[in-house]
């Protein structure tokens, strides 16, 4: 018996179903010979491929929406499964490294976890430092001394270090308290590479402390006004306040804390500018300028080197705060926030009304993408600049209010935000939950999202208590947090502590967790070497012993009976 079979598979990859169509054409032949039904011809159309002289079967999964196609003469099922079966570990180092590129630093460690290739690609993967200079910018600088980073650490190590230190900020802490200044203190600033902090205020004295000590190291003449506003890095440092001079001091090669601001006023060392008509609110510095903000309602950009202005940039009120990054310069006046392009000074982004009141503080990422404004309503708004078809756009994140009244200063160290209010109270905000949440924000709808986080209000994670009104500024890094205020004094919040317990609690669960599996290993290879077998020998063996020892009582009992009679 003879037949056509013309067999058309479709495979729908969207719903994982396979239709199959059977045409059965053909007339039957007469019955020759018991040989010729065992002749069968078989013709298969399969997606436009022909077998000859083969017999194909088809098996469908539905579980897995496959279609699995083999031969029986030509290769075993389990071999033909496994030249269809693929998985990541086969695809090229270069592909892998690029899929690795796309994760986030805990997805990553999840799926490093999978073999040992993975796990190699991706401890050795450069998007470890692309995560760490995201967060915290360039390490500190290593030393001989092993008082910063070795050399030995790769990057995913100092990451998962800087992580793991960030945690400290909800554990134990120590209050230093410094004494010096006579009157309110208006700024703080912390410059964590060098372990120093720069406070000033009313009393118009910069003052210089150790971090690590807590003691004054020097302080400067009277500057003749209240000061409100300190900036510094490694080679400058700048003071401004209510007479609308930029107070500055260059960096002196050989001393231990860069600038000597007891010694004679020294035009090598020692400058001072003036261009703007009101009290200067707000300082900043880069690597070529030199940023002023003040209440004439400008913000003056300078030239580090010639120490000349370069460009004015106009608001429409009081300018109170300001943070540039790369190309970018953000500021507040008003209840204003406006985004300046560096490049042009143009401006590219502005949101306007974002506080009931004035914008008292700005605080900014590292990366630049993430802005934080505080204001006179006690509350605290976060915001994602996103560049799209040559604009910046700023998309309101999130919402705190976790103050009573104004707040006049912000910090930002990934990933906690610290603020300071005249309620006398700091929070502490992590904001690492957040930013997951707006990743997976459609970004097609900025109004509609901004709408719905509005309506959100997250509290803080921890709120620092039991001060007095009017805290003014504060500052964050090096497991401390640095606030001054209308008492005058300054205090640090010492975390160093909590890192310290952590660090022992993280050790002894990693010698539990070996002695565990120390006492498993023995177990399987007990189990392995017939440990079973000697165990029972040697209960037997007790039990000998035991009735051995029982029968010698007995007898001891029988004699002493018949002694007794």
């Amino acid at each position: 018996m003879a037949f056509q079979c013309r067999k058309t598979a479709e495979v729908d990859a969207s719903n994982h179903l396979v239709h199959s169509v059977d045409r059965l054409l053909g007339e039957q032949v007469e019955i020759e010979s018991r040989r010729e039904k065992e002749n069968v011809a078989f013709e298969y159309k399969i997606e436009n491929l022909e077998f000859e002289n083969l017999k194909p079967t088809s098996e469908f999964h539905p579980k897995r929406g496959t279609l699995t196609l083999y031969n029986a003469k030509s290769l075993p099922v389990d071999e033909a499964l496994l030249n269809y079966a693929r998985s990541i570990t086969d695809l090229p180092p270069a592909l892998i490294s690029e899929i690795l590129n796309c994760l986030e630093p805990k997805e990553l460690g999840i799926v490093s976890c999978v073999s040992k290739s993975i796990y190699r690609l991706a401890s050795e993967h450069d998007v470890w430092k692309e995560y760490y200079y995201e967060r915290w910018g360039q390490p500190i600088v290593r030393t001989p001394l092993g008082l910063g980073y070795s050399d030995e650490k790769t990057w995913k190590e100092l990451f998962v270090e800087r992580e793991f230190r960030s945690k400290t900020f909800l554990g134990r802490y120590s209050i230093d308290v410094l004494y010096g200044h006579t009157e309110a203190v208006r700024t703080v600033f912390l410059l964590a590479s060098k372990k120093l902090i720069f406070t000033s205020g009313y009393d118009s004295i910069v003052r210089m402390w150790d971090m690590e000590e807590g003691l004054a190291i020097t302080s400067s003449r009277p500057l003749g006004c209240t000061i409100r506003a300190v900036a510094a890095d490694t080679k400058l440092l700048i003071a401004g306040g209510t007479d609308g001079f930029i107070h500055g001091w260059r960096a002196k090669e050989g001393l231990s804390y860069l600038f000597d601001l007891k010694g004679s006023q020294n035009q090598n060392t020692e400058f001072r500018l003036w261009e703007h008509e009101g009290p200067i609110t707000c300082l900043a510095l880069d690597l070529t300028r030199i940023y002023s903000g003040s209440w004439d309602m400008t913000i003056r950009v300078w030239d580090r080197s010639l120490l000349k202005c370069l460009k004015v940039l106009r608001h429409s009120d009081w300018v109170w705060s300001l943070v540039p990054h790369d190309t970018t310069v953000a500021s507040v006046s008003g209840s204003d926030v406006y985004v300046w392009d560096s490049d042009n000074w143009s401006l590219s982004a502005f949101v306007s009304n974002v506080h009931a009141g004035n914008i008292y503080s700005l605080a900014r990422s590292h990366t630049g993408k993430l802005l934080f404004t505080g204001g006179e309503d006690g509350a605290i708004h976060m915001f994602e600049i996103s560049y799209h078809c040559g604009e910046n756009n700023l998309q309101q994140v999130a919402t705190w209010i976790p103050h009573s009244g104004p707040v006049y200063s912000l910090s930002f160290e990934f990933p906690w935000l610290v603020s300071a209010s005249s309620d006398g109270k700091l929070s502490l905000i992590d904001v690492r939950k957040l930013l997951k949440r707006s990743r997976h924000a459609a970004p097609g709808n900025p109004k509609r999202s901004n709408d719905s986080y509005q309506k959100n209000v997250e509290p803080p994670q921890r709120m620092l208590h039991g001060f007095g009104s009017n805290l003014f500024s504060v500052d964050i890094g090096s497991d401390r947090v640095v606030c001054g205020g209308e008492e005058g004094v300054v205090r640090v919040w010492n975390f160093s502590q909590a890192l310290e317990i952590e660090k022992r609690a993280r050790a002894l669960r990693g010698m539990r967790l070996e002695n565990r599996m120390r006492r498993r290993k023995l177990q399987i290879d007990m189990n392995g070497k017939g440990g079973r077998a000697e165990q029972c020998s040697v209960a037997a063996k007790k039990n000998l012993v035991n009735g051995d020892r029982n029968g010698v009582w007995h007898n001891k009992r029988g004699v002493s009976s018949k002694l007794k009679a």
